[in-house]
């Protein structure tokens, strides 16, 4: 991964090599999930971590407060059309140029903005594989405080087939086409672990590659050949449409980047997740394997 590839992940040596270059903008994405009672967590800015620390030239963008529409009664709900323009646009958030997301904390977060951008039409964006945590851990230049980029004028082409939603993915369930995945732990998905969504188990008929089986212990993404027998062994290679999921539509996006990097033509992140799903006794799920 020497240079700018197109499928989604960019090295630390790439961007430490480019940290002065106007064409590139570089945005912290980092949030935390906190246990809390009721559960299963709230929601921490990661604020306070950026401007402790952050790569240098790097602007941090808030994606629950910034990035997702306040008036939906699901956290982290996606914005659209002119909301989004808006917010993409305020935070600097450039069309024209590369952008590079990563998170100090799970690499969740940066592929979720990834994946935003990327549904909405933005051509050059990438994740910093390995994270703040790599970074720092290789000794490159790390400042404090904060950083803004100016606004930008963003007109967003949306995807339609970047996401779906509850009917899609019901409408899913027996499709020989569609391959519905889950990419929560795998107790979570069996309904083995206590954590849970409101109801435990899994979406009926979905399958499961969970999220933290696509890093190394490096915290780099795998190799294509570890991520081709995870996604084959779960039968998304071999369909031609993949849904993926998890508890609010952010995990999820590490499924999809790892697809990217696979080369499937059509991927779909479902928004709502299991905090919508399982809202509703109505829809099917199932526990086990």
């Amino acid at each position: 991964m020497a240079d700018w590839d197109g499928r989604g992940l960019v090295s630390t040596a790439w961007l430490a090599a480019r940290l002065d270059d106007p064409g590139v903008r570089i945005f912290d994405a980092t949030v935390h999930l906190r246990p809390a009672q009721p559960g299963p967590y709230r929601v921490e800015s990661g604020r306070a971590d950026y401007e402790a620390g952050h790569i240098p030239g790097a602007a941090f963008v808030d994606l629950a407060r910034d990035l997702s529409d306040a008036s939906a009664a699901l956290g982290f709900t996606r914005l659209k059309g002119e909301a989004l323009a808006a917010a993409l646009g305020a935070t600097g958030l450039d069309p024209a140029l590369r952008i590079v997301c990563y998170s100090s904390s799970t690499p969740m977060w940066a592929t979720r903005l990834w994946w935003v951008l990327r549904a909405a039409g933005f051509p050059n964006v990438a994740v910093l594989d390995g994270g703040f945590a790599r970074w720092s851990a290789e000794g490159r230049p790390v400042e404090s405080g904060s950083r803004t980029y100016p606004p930008a004028r963003v007109q967003v082409t949306e995807r339609p087939d970047a996401w779906a939603d509850r009917d899609d993915v019901l409408a899913a369930i027996g499709d020989g086409g569609v391959c519905t995945l889950n990419a929560l732990p795998a107790g979570v998905h069996t309904g083995e672990a206590e954590v849970n969504y409101g109801r435990k188990g899994h979406i009926k008929g979905s399958r499961n590659v969970p999220y933290a089986a696509l890093l190394d212990a490096d915290g780099l993404y795998r190799g294509e050949a570890d991520l081709r027998a995870l996604f084959e062994g779960a039968g998304a290679l071999q369909r031609p449409r993949v849904i993926v999921y998890c508890g609010g539509g952010i995990s999820a996006t590490m499924d999809a980047l790892a697809l990217v990097r696979l080369g499937h033509p059509s991927v779909a992140v479902y928004d709502g997740s299991m905090s919508e799903w399982t809202r509703d006794p109505d829809l099917p799920m199932e526990t086990g394997a």
